[in-house]
């Protein structure tokens, strides 16, 4: 099993394919070819479960840091992450695969600056 399937397995990626925006379109030629999404979405995932640094990310993905870290903001911009996390529960929850006596509630709390003004 290679890195990509080990980190964006066929069901995962069926689920989120659909979600990724379209690439953006190139109005010249050259420059180098856009890497597969599937591809990207893996290291993507190694960085986010692993906690490692952009910079960290294994050469076996086959992605340079720079463009793994792009297209994450791309993404987190068109609310990817977010919709896969809910299509997640929601698949989940509906399977009963969910063990809510395990789940807890966690509150941060940031400082008002300036008297909450």
């Amino acid at each position: 099993m290679n890195d990509v399937e080990k980190w964006c397995p066929e069901p995962l990626w069926l689920l989120a394919q659909p979600l990724l925006p379209d690439a953006p379109q190139r109005h010249q030629c050259g420059g180098r070819r856009r890497l597969d999404d599937r591809v990207v979405l893996a290291a993507i995932l190694y960085v986010l479960q692993t906690g490692c640094a952009w910079s960290a990310l294994p050469a076996s993905f086959g992605v340079s840091c720079p463009t793994a870290h792009r297209r994450f903001t791309e993404w987190v911009e068109a609310d990817v992450f977010a919709r896969l996390h809910q299509m997640m529960l929601d698949l989940l929850g509906s399977a009963g695969a969910i063990d809510w006596s395990r789940a807890s509630v966690d509150g941060m709390h940031v400082r008002a600056v300036k008297g909450g003004i």
